[in-house]
């Protein structure tokens, strides 16, 4: 199970990787930025499906996605300078406190 949750993680961070590229990328104009954002999604998604043979869709889906979103929403106000308003915050806050409960208190993950 360690080892799916390796994989896990690294499909989050090159999700994560590939989001901040695709922003980079100026609507894939800019080549580097484009091909890493196409290779990280690539690589992500390959990860994925070999989460998948261990742990149900729903479950890994909301922890990649979950992780995901916030870690991409952090980044983006450090690198790229965007502003989260309160309800951005709360909503992702909410994120987090979901990620935690399943991987807590749901049976399916374990």
């Amino acid at each position: 199970m360690l080892k799916t949750y390796a994989l896990l993680f690294i499909a989050i961070v090159t999700e994560i990787v590939a989001a901040n590229a695709l922003k980079s990328s100026h609507q894939f104009t800019r080549l580097w930025p484009s091909v890493l954002s196409l290779s990280c999604y690539g690589i992500s998604l390959f990860l994925l499906t070999l989460v998948l043979k261990q742990l149900p869709l729903g479950i890994t889906y909301a922890i990649w996605s979950g992780v995901g979103i916030v870690f991409v929403a952090l980044i983006g106000m450090l690198w790229h300078n965007e502003v989260l308003d309160w309800g951005a915050v709360t909503g992702m806050g909410l994120i987090i406190a979901g990620v935690v409960v399943i991987n807590l208190f749901s049976k399916t993950v374990h």
